[in-house]
């Protein structure tokens, strides 16, 4: 595919507007140039906004998500408590959840040293 550079009146001066072709099932080649310099090699994610005046397309990220079981949840509360106090109040949350502390897996907090 051989691409055409134009300058477009009305852009600022070095802008240039790169064009390409369409191909089968709407595949659209983004310049070498411009893959380079927005850092977008083959299977990258790119979003395509839609526009008024056009479609813009740029890099995207993946971000990945992990959704937490009501359990779970109830392991980090009782896990994470840090004294005796803080470890009651995680088993009030837990038993507001709707869920057993005593069936949860979790580490209690160390008991504090008698002197």
């Amino acid at each position: 595919m051989r691409l055409s550079v134009y300058q477009i009146i009305g852009r600022p001066m070095g802008i240039k507007i790169l064009t390409s072709k369409v191909g089968k099932r709407g595949a659209v080649v983004v310049p070498a140039r411009l893959r380079r310099k927005f850092g977008i090699d083959e299977g990258s994610l790119v979003v395509a906004e839609e526009h008024r005046d056009g479609i813009l397309i740029r890099p995207a990220i993946a971000i990945p998500l992990e959704i937490y079981t009501l359990e779970r949840k109830a392991e980090f509360l009782l896990s994470n408590a840090t004294d005796v106090d803080d470890y009651r109040a995680a088993v009030a949350e837990v038993r507001k959840l709707g869920l057993n502390p005593t069936k949860i897996r979790h580490q209690r907090p160390p008991r504090p040293r008698r002197p």
